[in-house]
């Protein structure tokens, strides 16, 4: 077997071909194993797209390695097809050289029409840059099932694990930790278990058969920092940290949200722990689930709204609601292909002027942006702390790709870094009712108490009309709502005191710097990495928190020749850049519903270089 430092795989083949859980098997494998990882699952828009073609290809790809992995790969090495249209749907995206594996009983004359194909590739030059594997998936898994009591349809379903075990036999996989998550996840179906684990065999032991045929590989383990690691997508760890958010804040976590693609996990998630007193409610709607997140903050919960775009388009008048209420809620894009409904299944950084400035008035808000899936954690609780600590609404943005990725995530330790958030919400056994009036605020960050119903002595009014600036009462003032569009706007530029500084990877000065957020950070990591390597002057700017930005950021801008912001948009956070600073920053941007390859951002990035 050849020892290789990484290896790109994507499996790929109709919706219901299994390919999401195969590749997610072959990820969790890789991980037991030691490797570093990182997956992207791609997802076909339609919901029932005909079966064989190009619009119902469902992929998924994962980067496996010996060193560090940032992103799911720009290329795949090999591609698993389990049909002509998985095929025509990849085959540009393949390495040339790459390997192809296909599954030959797919590939009749109907299936390759349905495609899109006019004749068989097999039988041209179409295919002469890759290493072929042929192999009859789907009636070798029916022979290996032979003596299985299971009908012929169930018998067809269990081709995924024949394909996964070729794969596993290419790269020297473990078969155990499949195995054993096949007993657990069909327990008590005796038969089921039988076939699942008898293709995933008999995939093994026919690349075992045709190993004179193919090459094989091992990736070692990767050297990690020492700790206790699970795989983890984005989804999850933002819902686990909300979950840990409102145990170090001492209060309940209510949740109210309408499902939307591909933020509907955050609520699933959530869902199942009611032993940490999470309440989660499915609204009718949108507007629904966010005004519902408002009265259960009113009630003294950290109150949460998961979305995408859409959504967070009918949300904006609550949110300003919100804002209007000074009430500490988190409100979560989880960003997709737009406008409208637009690409729903695809990832996007197009809703960052929205959250900004999509709503009616002056309405400030404090934004910030989760980088990778295992940083969603992070900046969900990060989220939760700002707006309990600031008596503000948050977005927190992430994206389909981050959301629906998958890698390694060390379990921190909980004590030293997330156990402790102090919310301004009144006890009354400690605080005396005398004088309290709802708009009082502390002087430094203009933050104003929170008292929630019920308790004696500190009843209020709220409402969507203007606050007088100390009762919270209704105030037609003239003076009074510039004074209150002044101090709700400074309130939001006195969190920067709350956050860190931005740090840079790469020299303070320099010819170019790469500027990024949110969930392009992989990308621009590995290429800032590789042009650094390369002797090149370029640094990283990554920012997570958006609005306020870090209090040296104009600094730190203003020490490099030019700055080269990369963006999943037309150049929304490029605007705001040279709108702030002034600085002739220039975009690099991309919206094709794909998260940005290394290699682009490599040669952008040089482009600029050649200029200078």
């Amino acid at each position: 077997m050849k020892e290789i430092d990484q290896v790109v795989i994507r499996f790929s083949g109709d919706s219901g071909d299994g390919m999401q859980l195969t590749g997610t098997q072959f990820s969790n494998t890789s991980a037991l194993m030691g490797n570093d990882i990182s997956t992207f699952p791609d997802f076909p828009a339609e919901i029932r797209a005909p079966a064989g073609t190009v619009a119902g290809v469902s992929g998924f790809q994962v980067n496996i390695g010996a060193s560090e992995i940032n992103t799911p790969g720009d290329e795949p090495d090999v591609l698993v097809a389990m049909n002509p249209a998985a095929l025509k749907a990849n085959l540009h995206t393949v390495k040339k050289g790459g390997t192809l594996i296909l599954n030959m009983d797919a590939f009749t004359k109907g299936n390759l029409s349905k495609a899109g194909y006019d004749s068989d590739p097999l039988d041209d030059d179409h295919l002469n840059d890759y290493q072929l594997i042929k192999a009859n998936i789907t009636s070798q898994t029916q022979v290996a099932l032979e003596d299985v009591e299971l009908d012929t349809k169930s018998k067809a379903r269990c081709k995924n694990f024949y394909a996964l075990g070729l794969t596993y036999f290419m790269f020297g996989r473990d078969l155990d930790p499949t195995l054993n998550w096949i007993s657990d996840k069909f327990k008590g179906k005796n038969k089921v278990i039988d076939a699942n684990s008898k293709a995933l065999k008999a995939g093994y032991n026919y690349g075992d058969t045709i190993e004179a045929s193919i090459s094989r590989f091992v990736v070692p383990a990767a050297k990690i920092q020492p700790g206790t690691y699970r795989q983890i997508n984005g989804n999850t760890a933002t819902a686990w940290g909300f979950i840990q958010a409102a145990e170090a804040a001492d209060l309940k976590l209510f949740l109210g949200s309408y499902p939307i693609t591909p933020a509907t996990d955050i609520l699933h998630e959530l869902a199942k722990h009611k032993n940490f007193g999470v309440k989660t409610f499915q609204a009718e709607d949108e507007i629904a689930g966010i005004c519902s997140a408002i009265g259960a903050s009113f009630g003294g919960a950290l109150a949460l709204t998961t979305s995408s775009g859409p959504g967070i388009a009918l949300k904006g008048e609550a949110m300003g609601l919100a804002t209007m209420y000074e009430l500490p809620i988190v409100v979560v894009n989880v960003q997709r292909g737009g406008p409208s409904t637009g690409l729903p299944t695809k990832t996007e950084q197009s809703d960052l002027m929205q959250v900004m400035y999509g709503r009616n008035g002056e309405c400030p808000m404090i934004v910030v942006a989760a980088s990778r899936p295992n940083d969603c954690f992070e900046m969900a609780f990060e989220a939760c702390r700002l707006a309990l600590e600031h008596m503000t609404p948050v977005v927190l943005l992430t994206d389909g790709y981050i959301a629906n990725g998958a890698e390694p995530w060390k379990i921190p330790d909980l004590d030293k870094k997330f156990n402790k958030i102090s919310s301004r919400l009144i006890d009354p056994s400690k605080t005396s009712s005398e004088g309290f009036l709802a708009y009082n605020r502390e002087d430094k960050t203009h933050v104003r108490n929170w008292a929630i119903p019920g308790m004696e002595g500190f009843e209020h009014r709220l409402g969507g009309l203007e606050k007088d600036v100390k009762t919270g009462n209704v105030s037609y003032d003239p003076d009074n709502h510039e004074k209150m569009c002044h101090i709700r706007a400074e309130k939001v530029k006195r969190v920067e005191d709350n956050i860190p500084l931005q740090t840079l990877e790469g020299e303070d000065s320099g010819d170019v710097l790469v500027l990024s957020w949110g969930g392009t950070y992989g990308a621009t990591h590995m290429a800032a990495k590789e042009l650094l390597e390369q002797g090149k002057k370029v640094s990283l700017c990554h920012l997570k928190y958006i609005n306020p930005m870090p209090k040296n950021i104009g600094d730190i801008l203003g020490n490099f020749k030019k700055v080269l912001v990369c963006e999943l948009n037309l150049g929304q956070m490029r605007n705001i850049i040279n709108a702030e600073y002034s600085i002739g920053a220039i975009g690099y941007n991309k919206v094709q519903g794909l998260p940005f390859k290394i290699s682009e951002l490599v040669e952008a990035v040089n482009r600029q270089l050649e200029t200078l």
